[in-house]
This record gives C-alpha cells, structure tokens and sequence, in this order.
C-alpha cells in the first residue's frame, strides 16, 4: 500500500488522529487538504457543547453545484465540442441528413391524399423522391471524395454545359409560347417552362447552373487575388457570364434568379471586394428584376400575353395585403391558405399525416408551400427544429470556409453556404408573410429530383472542404481509418503545408556558378590582362 498513498495523506491521517487526542486543536500539516477540517469537525461536536455555551440553530444545508451541469461547464462543455477536428463534419452530416429525412417524410404526408386519389398508390410521388435521394447520396460520395484541384477542372464545363442547356430550354419554351402550346419537343427533348425532358428523364438546368456558378466564380475568383480591386477585372469575364446567366434564368424562374445573385454577393463577399461593388451590383440587380417584372407581361415565366402580370400582383399583394376574405377564392388563394395552415397548427400541430388542407385546398402543398404543411401538422415545434436546422447548416459552412486554408475552398463553401441558406429563407419568407411569394423550392424538404440531387452534391463538396481543414486533416492522418474505409467512404486529405522539397545541387556546384569559375590551368589570362576579342580582316571580309 505504500506505492497508493502519498506523504500527504499519511500527514492527513496522523493528524487527524492528534486532534483527537490534543482536544479538538486544529493542527494540519503543509500538504494537507482542506478536506483535514471537514473531518475534524464532528470529532468537536462529539463531546458536546461547553457548559453555560447557548446553543446555535442548525444551518439549513445548500447543496453545493453539481459539476459540469451550470452554466459555466455547460459552456465550456459545448466549446470543447466544438474545438474537435472533424466536427465540422458531423454537424455537416448531422443537418443534412436529418433534413433530408425530414423532407421524405413530409413529402409522403403532403402527396399521399392527392396521389391515393388519382392513382390509387398513396407513395408514389414519395418513391420517387426517395429514388431521387438515393441518386443524390450517390453524388454526395462521390463529391466528398474529390480534391479541390478536380472542383477548379470541373467548373468551366459545367458552367458551358447549363448555359447550353438553358438555351435550348428558352429557345423551346419561346416556340412553344409562339404557336400557343404548353410545351415544345425537338426529338428526345422536349422543354415545359422550367423543365427539359429528355428521354424521360427529367432536369431542372437552373439547378444545375447553381452548382457551375459556384465552382467557375470561386476558381475564377481565387485566380485574380488581388486584382479584383480593378472594375476591368470584374467586368471580364464574371459580370457578363453572370448578367447572361441572370437572363437564361430569370425570364422563366425569378426565385432562381434571385438565389443566383445571393450566390454572386456571398463570392464576391468571401473575396473582400470593395463596397461600392456590391452598391453596382444591388442596383444592376434592382434594374433587372424590374425588367424581368415587367417581362412578364409578354409571356415570361407562367404569364401571358394580355393577361395580369402575376410577379407584379405578388409584389402587390406583399406591399399592399388585400382582405383574404375577397381574394381567398381567386386572386390570393395560396396566400390566404397558406396563412390559414399555420393558424391551424398552433404550437403543436395537429398531428402527423392528420392535417386537412393537403386536401387540394393548398396549391403547390408539396414544393413551394410545404412548410405550411410542416406548420399545420407539426406546429411552431417542428418550424422551430426546422430553423434550427437549417441554422446549423449555415454555421457549420461559414465554419468550413473561415477554417480551411486555400482561397478556392474558402470561396466554394462560402458560395455554396450562401445558395442554400439563401434559397430557405427565400422559401420560408414567402410562406409566411415576410418576403413576396417566388415559387422556389425548400432545400432538402420540397419535392423535387433535380434540386435533391445537386443540393446533396453541394453538400458532398462541403463535406470534401470540412475533412480538409488543417486540424481535421492532421487528426485523421495521425489516426487512418481502415483501408477499407477509406476505399468504401472517402480518402485521407492532404495534409496542410506542405511543400515539394527543393532539389539537392550537385556536389561539385558551389556558391559562384561554374561558367564564372576562375580557371587554374596554363590557359587563364592573368589578372589585370584584357584577352584581344577585337575582329581580324577589314570590314568588306567580316561582311562577306
């Protein structure tokens, strides 16, 4: 037992034993602790009190903290969670997945009524989606396991390859407007409003041209440095591919558009460009999105020809609500049903599955406006989780770009964090009142296939970043996985700075490069001696 307890505790134990002896004198030795005096004090109160003493009310008891459950430890619980290498990852797999399941299951809830009625198969819009999902988990392995330099190739051919997709899409869709018919097929493809077909397979260009924006701006951005402080830098190429993207995009989708321009300001943000850049570009956009407005009137987007201009009276309607009680059943139906789930919802929802306005009542129940069904059978609770959700996404993103070290990566996960956050709170905004209805998707949650699969790849490429950074990289090569692991699952990072090691000279090279090597044989002119380097012959010799 001599090797379990110390000098110290042995001093605590003689001098307990004195106390007990010596009549409650308190004497302690110089490594005792101060639990010596607690175990003291019932030794004095055993012999009872003095006589003539005047006896003291017991004290109640104040139980002491417990350890690790205040405020203090439960903070500096949370920052050592946060401090861990790879924790940038988990919270990025977290949210993305929980948002993911919660999307297939309010996309079954929002469709099984209407699906079950026309088709008599209550899943079917859901196992699409969920056929969608498994497609875009597919994209997610693949993006997390591809290296930055793979990211800088692919941007330009997929920026090519959108652009060229939503130019046949706007070709057709004009054609389609000119003879008076709700879609126009050339061969295998066939284009309706936002959407191409081909081979019954169906794409959403814009979605895909977010993705191309991301990666051809960050590299694009990351290239010029510094130079981005010059307006001709600027103006080519990134002003012109983004003003013809706006264009492709907004005259058909202007809730694209406007997620498009909130991925350009998140880039040039990220760069540190100048504020009168973004003064430039808030008013070119506030030009634009008057034109695309007023563009609607000649059949731009779901308009028509001679009829209401429907952005404008969303714009409207925003600024001036009208009485839902003239308007429910015409001019603001989805406006007035919207609001009515969620007074319906109250704090806790109604319940899953056993909301009513599903029923056809709510249009777009399942894509635009699916978080009036989250808050009429969830309840402030589940919009509440959603939020939060969502939140933690836009943190752990901004924690991926303010951690890693290369300027692409930086530039890539701002954008991206940008795109996504930006399209919810567009999304959610609209729903509830805050912001003009758009028509754009929910991230994760809203039904939709093209939209699902390029989000889940967004997120693999975050993911990329997040296992990336330099403490996460060091951690997991001081630690490997197993190789299958990194075969099934994703490869080690490169580890942060380093460098190729320069070239070993040769041993006979010194300091003084050997052309200017003085010469030791007979042959080297002594010092001070010029060599004759004048040309023999007359000049007519030298000429010929």
């Amino acid at each position: 037992m001599s090797g379990v307890f110390s000098g110290d505790d042995v001093g605590v134990g003689e001098d307990i034993g004195t106390e007990g002896r010596a009549g409650g004198r308190t004497r302690r030795s110089p490594g005792a602790s101060g639990r010596t005096a607690e175990a003291v004090a019932p030794a004095d109160d055993a012999r009872g009190p003095e006589p003539g003493a005047v006896p003291r009310e017991a004290e109640p008891a104040v139980p002491a903290p417990l350890r690790g459950f205040d405020a203090a430890g439960g903070l500096a619980a949370l920052r050592g969670l946060l401090d861990r290498p790879l924790t940038s990852y988990y919270l990025l797999l977290s949210c993305a997945g929980l948002l993911l399941l919660i999307g297939l299951t309010m996309v079954f809830s929002a469709t099984s009524v209407k699906d079950y009625a026309e088709d008599g198969d209550a899943s079917a819009s859901v196992t699409k989606q969920a056929i969608f999902a498994v497609i875009g988990i597919g994209a997610f392995w693949v993006c997390q396991r591809l290296p930055a330099s793979t990211y800088r190739s692919l941007g330009r051919p997929l920026l090519f390859a959108s652009i060229a997709l939503l130019v046949v899409l706007n070709l057709l869709v004009a054609y389609a407007r000119l003879t008076h018919q709700l879609s126009a097929g050339f061969g295998p493809v066939e284009a309706r409003l936002n959407w191409l077909f081909v081979g019954g397979i169906q794409l959403q260009p814009s979605e895909l041209a977010k993705f191309a924006m991301v990666l051809w701006g960050a590299h694009l951005v990351a290239r010029k440095g510094a130079a981005l402080g010059w307006w001709r830098e600027l103006a080519t190429p990134l002003f012109p591919v983004v003003g013809l993207l706006f264009v492709l995009v907004g005259y058909n989708d202007t809730g694209t558009m406007l997620c498009l321009l909130a991925l350009v300001v998140g880039l040039l943000w990220a760069a540190g460009v100048r504020m009168r850049v973004f003064g430039a570009l808030a008013t070119a956009g506030l030009v634009g999105i008057g034109l695309l407005v007023a563009v609607a009137s000649l059949g731009a987007g779901s308009g028509e020809r001679g009829e209401e201009n429907y952005r404008f009276a969303r714009l409207a309607m925003f600024f001036n609500p009208p009485d839902p009680e003239t308007c429910k059943l015409d001019g603001c139906l989805q406006f007035y049903q919207g609001r009515l789930a969620i007074e319906h919802g109250g704090w806790f929802g109604v319940g899953l599955g056993k909301g009513s306005l599903k029923w056809d009542w709510l249009p777009e129940a399942h894509n635009d406006f699916i978080f009036a069904i989250i808050a009429e059978e969830l309840g402030v609770i589940g919009c509440v989780v959603v939020l939060s959700l969502f939140a933690v996404l836009a943190y752990t993103g901004f924690r991926i770009a303010r951690r890693v070290d290369d300027p692409f990566r930086r530039l890539a996960a701002t954008a991206v964090t940008t795109w996504l956050v930006s399209q919810a709170v567009i999304n959610i905004g609209g729903v509830v009142g805050l912001l003009p209805i758009t028509g754009l998707p929910l991230p994760f949650i809203s039904d939709g296939g093209s939209a699902l699969v390029v989000t889940l790849a967004g997120i693999g490429m975050l993911a990329s970043f997040a296992r990336a950074e330099p403490d996460a990289a060091r951690a997991l090569h001081a630690r490997p996985p197993a190789r299958w692991v990194r075969l099934v699952w994703a490869p080690l990072p490169p580890l942060p700075g380093r460098r190729r090691r320069p070239a070993t000279p040769p041993a006979g090279r010194g300091s003084v490069p050997r052309s200017r090597e003085r010469r030791h044989d007979d042959q080297a002119a002594p010092r001070g001696v010029r060599q004759d380097r004048s040309r023999r012959g007359t000049a007519s010799e030298r000429r010929r």
